[in-house]
């Protein structure tokens, strides 16, 4: 298993392949399929993002079946559920790297800025709202949204990369939906 210093190198450099590609670039293939089948998944980061179709991490990051273990949820907003999945791919996986991934034009953030009221989707919502305070500008807005996020899963997971440097690592990163480019803010 890598560090999470490896992981984040391997997320950066993946978009770097993203940009210039043309078609996908991660494994796919019969031959990985059938591996992991039988000797399971080995993710080196567990990604938090948007459920938003333009978002896909696995093309992001230029990864292929099994190198990323992905949770998805409408303004990448973290609660229990999101908590555990990321608690079962860091106990049960091994993974050390967990990424919150924001992204521009968020549908969710802008729903949040502008108000919007809906049965399901207020908790959401609310979430965001708690994230972004007053703020109006969609792109500082996504950002405080993600750091927030991030927070929450260090609070929660009790990550302190201050006495286990080594140890399990949440990060945040925002995603242009126009370029394709990945600024890692944390």
């Amino acid at each position: 298993m890598i560090d999470a210093k490896e992981a984040k190198q391997r997320l950066i450099d993946g978009n770097l392949r993203y940009l210039d590609a043309d078609t996908a670039k991660g494994d796919v293939s019969p031959l990985v399929r059938r591996v992991t089948a039988l000797n399971g998944q080995h993710p080196y980061a567990i990604v938090v993002t948007c459920s938003d179709s333009r978002v896909i991490p696995e093309s992001i990051f230029s990864a292929g079946i099994g190198e990323l273990f992905v949770v998805r949820v409408a303004g990448n907003v973290i609660d229990d559920h999101q908590l555990g999945s990321i608690e079962y791919a860091a106990d049960h996986l091994g993974t050390k790297l967990i990424l919150v991934l924001g992204h521009t034009k968020c549908g969710a953030v802008d729903s949040a800025i502008k108000g919007h009221e809906g049965r399901f989707i207020e908790s959401i919502i609310r979430d965001i709202e708690l994230a972004i305070g007053d703020e109006k500008d969609p792109y500082k807005a996504s950002c405080l949204n993600m750091k927030h996020g991030v927070e929450v899963i260090r609070h929660e997971l009790e990550i302190h990369p201050v006495h286990d440097p080594d140890g399990l690592v949440a990060a945040g990163a925002i995603y242009d939906i126009e370029d394709g480019s990945v600024e890692f803010l944390d």
